[in-house]
């Protein structure tokens, strides 16, 4: 590790950085949730119903549970708003600049743009449970739940298209949306063929998760920057930090999957291996070169079903072929370039503290 990034993650450990990290999460659900709410409120009846089901702001009923700021955790939407304060901070030399309503509008497009991908992974998945309670399309059918995803993405767009004024540089925010959905889908669709081969290479998992994960972090960061004033080198620099950043995310995620507690996740214990998810701590272990890849290269190239008792016994093995630890490298590998790019435009470290606190989060939230 070198000099720059000890820097980065020292500043970042002190205590209580994570509290920081949740508390500019709060603030990001809450900066978009009007613009959200309002969006989601110009869907018709029985989607609008849906949507905010899928938020978390309602019962299948309709029926709020009083809760404003259901639902995720509003990570990207956080990473769109941070980048934008610190690229007008960069830009006006001074500390602190308040969010701006073009850095509110991308950052309610990247969020409805991420639950539209949510909304169709769950139905091609056939996840049950998300945020602790029956899926969008377990509740209402699965024509319904792809129908308001198709809506959420239509209305991401429309958002970012009402917001602009015809510059070059907002123009380029509409393509810059339309080809991270491009890559999410080709990432989705990678994803979906891994999973019916049962067969990958390590380069092929971190390409499906480059971009069904990375592309759309990418893009918050991206579009962020953006918003507060980045030229085009600029914007490049916070699209990479947010590539990475990504990559880091889903490689924690993977690990989730397999080793993370239920109470945390929101998903059973070894939810990824029941499913046969091919995610990329598998792809790791079966590529090893070890007696256990060989066990693992049994139970998935026959098909072999993976019951609640079984679990164990996979992650054990997973885990004996060093893959638990190889992945967790590779994502703090994926963090400290970020932290690259990060100083690259704020050599002394005083307008992305907020961008450096979500980033160490992301990299430690399974512990």
């Amino acid at each position: 590790m070198d000099s720059v990034d000890r820097s980065f993650q020292e500043e970042q450990s002190s205590h209580g950085a994570h509290e920081l990290a949740s508390g500019l999460l709060a603030e990001a659900q809450a900066d978009i949730h009007p613009t959200l709410r309002a969006a989601i409120e110009r869907l018709p009846s029985t989607f609008c119903r849906i949507a905010g089901y899928h938020f978390g702001w309602w019962d299948g009923d309709g029926v709020s549970d009083g809760s404003a700021n259901a639902g995720g955790k509003s990570l990207r939407p956080a990473l769109v708003l941070a980048s934008a304060r610190a690229m007008k901070t960069i830009a006006a030399k001074r500390r602190a600049s308040p969010i701006t309503k073009p850095a509110v509008t991308a950052a309610v497009a990247v969020e409805l743009v991420h639950n539209f991908s949510i909304l169709h992974d769950d139905v091609m998945d056939g996840d049950l449970v998300r945020r602790h309670r029956p899926t969008a399309w377990a509740k209402f059918g699965t024509g319904n739940a792809i129908l308001t995803g198709d809506l959420l993405l239509s209305l991401a767009h429309d958002l970012l298209a009402e917001s602009l004024l015809d510059s070059a540089q907002d123009l380029q925010a509409a393509r810059i949306l339309s080809n991270t959905v491009l890559r999410m889908c080709e990432g989705q669709a990678a994803d979906l063929a891994l999973q019916e081969t049962g067969e990958a290479t390590v380069e092929e998992a971190l390409h499906m998760i480059s971009g069904k994960t990375a592309a759309l972090f990418a893009c918050a960061c991206q579009l962020g920057a953006i918003a507060g004033g980045a030229n085009a080198e600029q914007a490049e620099v916070f699209r990479a930090f947010g590539h990475n950043l990504g990559m880091a995310f889903q490689l924690v995620d993977d690990l989730l999957g397999i080793w993370g507690d239920p109470s945390f996740t929101g998903k059973p214990v070894g939810k990824d291996l029941l499913s046969r998810k091919m995610s990329v701590p598998v792809v790791v272990a079966l590529n090893s070169d070890t007696i256990g890849a060989e066990q693992l290269r049994g139970i998935y190239s026959e098909q072999v079903a993976i019951g609640n008792a079984d679990v164990k016994a996979v992650t054990r093995l997973i885990e004996a072929t060093g893959a638990r630890t190889l992945v967790a490298a590779q994502a703090e590998q994926h963090y400290h370039q970020a932290a690259r790019h990060l100083r690259y435009v704020d050599p002394d470290n005083t307008a992305s503290t907020e961008l450096q606190l979500l980033a160490r989060l992301v990299t430690e939230r399974q512990k």
